[in-house]
């Protein structure tokens, strides 16, 4: 947790309110579980998946 701590006061939300530092985290948790769910959805659903191209 000090090394997670330690790089937001290094990054730009640095100065920011403890508000904004969640809602920012927040948001990028949210994003990253999206993708992870996107992807375990593909791989499960991998023998039904066709990819065409438009040539």
């Amino acid at each position: 947790m000090d090394v997670i701590n330690e790089i937001i006061q290094k990054s730009a939300l640095g100065s920011m309110s403890k508000l904004y530092k969640s809602l920012v985290l927040l948001v990028f948790s949210s994003i990253v579980f999206i993708l992870m769910s996107m992807i375990i959805f593909m791989v499960m659903n991998a023998s039904n998946l066709t990819f065409s191209y438009g040539y």
